[in-house]
């Protein structure tokens, strides 16, 4: 069995491509022979354990735990002399509660408790870094502001590389040269100030990742004022520009109301005009201005346009409340067409542009 778990290989000529995990990262010996465990169950499995040395137990046991999901080929690969059983198996998960059920039924209490905590430790650093590399940029940024151009050049290698890339220019170009010197120079990071490092980011990525972006709060206020009253809204307006003269203006580009369905292309807003229901398209275009409805009534087809040029002449102006609601409607239905992917709307750019 020392063989199965140091060196365990196979014969290659038959197969396309070695046995590789999910992810892509080619099986070792260790790990092949986690796999053949985990086919065999927890019973059969547990059994075979009992033959093995600690040095062995040990090293299987960190193969199981981080194994995660293998690819049904890749079982076959590693078992094919299984045949058919195998094959037809589908994949196998390796985890770290099999790992532990397993353990628990060959070695006393202590040991197991002592190689289950060296199992963890790995496994929660590399969960670590995947989850502060999937943080939003700037808030990586902005929490590394706060941090010694060391601190951060070991954060930064760490790291996947295309988020350290975007990271990166946003800290500025001085502190940037700075600390590209420092990841050039880095030698390996001490373990006991890696551990510090790890340990502040264990505690600190919670309060990382729950604060929002200017961006993020920009379109957050810009979707409030979007379902403000139009009236109540401009009312505002001067005093919110007033006492916020570089964020308000930033804020309302994002907004999107009723008179921004013009810039929407023509066939886009032919579609949102036929897919709300009823009269809430001649209700939303009675209470328009009046080169917001002319454009509506430009993208239709002669006939329906002329349909609809006559009905607004002839009904009544609806009330304030009415008009809203309509017009509101419009909106909501621009808005799920487009996470739908059946439109796109126009960005802040666009209108800049």
């Amino acid at each position: 069995m020392n063989a199965a778990i140091e060196h365990t290989s196979y014969d290659t000529s038959a197969r396309a491509a070695p046995p590789r995990s999910a992810s892509g990262q080619m099986l070792k010996g260790a790990e092949k022979a986690a796999v053949l465990f985990l086919c065999l169950g927890e019973d059969r499995g547990t059994a075979l354990m009992k033959r093995l040395s600690d040095t062995e137990i040990r090293n299987l046991t960190h193969s199981m735990a981080g194994l995660g999901v293998i690819p049904a080929a890749a079982v076959e690969a590693v078992m094919r002399e299984f045949g058919e059983s195998v094959a037809n198996g589908g994949s196998v998960v390796g985890s770290f509660s099999m790992a532990e059920a397993m353990l628990r039924k060959v070695l006393p209490e202590d040991q197991v408790g002592s190689i289950l905590r060296e199992i963890r430790g790995p496994l929660q650093e590399r969960d670590l870094w995947a989850r502060f590399s999937a943080l939003n940029e700037t808030s990586i940024a902005n929490y590394l502001r706060s941090e010694h151009d060391q601190t951060a050049a070991a954060i930064l290698s760490n790291l996947e590389a295309n988020v350290a890339a975007n990271v990166l220019p946003l800290l500025g170009e001085e502190r940037m040269i700075s600390i590209i010197e420092r990841m050039v120079r880095m030698d390996a990071v001490p373990s006991h100030m890696m551990r510090q490092i790890e340990e502040t980011l264990q505690k600190d990525i919670a309060s990382v990742a729950a604060q929002p972006t200017v961006a993020e709060r920009h379109k957050r206020l810009a979707d409030l004022f979007n379902r403000l009253d139009n009236q109540l809204f401009e009312k505002l307006s001067p005093t919110l520009e007033d006492r916020m003269p570089e964020a308000f203006p930033e804020i309302r580009q994002r907004m999107f109301t009723f008179d921004d369905l013009i810039r929407l292309d023509a066939t886009s807003l032919v579609r949102v005009m036929r897919t709300v229901e009823g009269n809430t398209l001649p209700i939303a275009l009675k209470g328009a201005k009046d080169h917001v409805r002319d454009h509506f009534l430009s993208c239709l087809p002669t006939r329906s346009r002329d349909m609809l040029d006559e009905e607004l002449q002839t009904m009544e102006q609806p009330k304030r409340k009415d008009t809203k609601n309509a017009q509101r409607a419009l909106l909501d239905c621009a808005r799920q067409l487009a996470a739908e992917d059946v439109i796109e709307l126009p960005s802040p750019d666009d209108e800049a542009e």
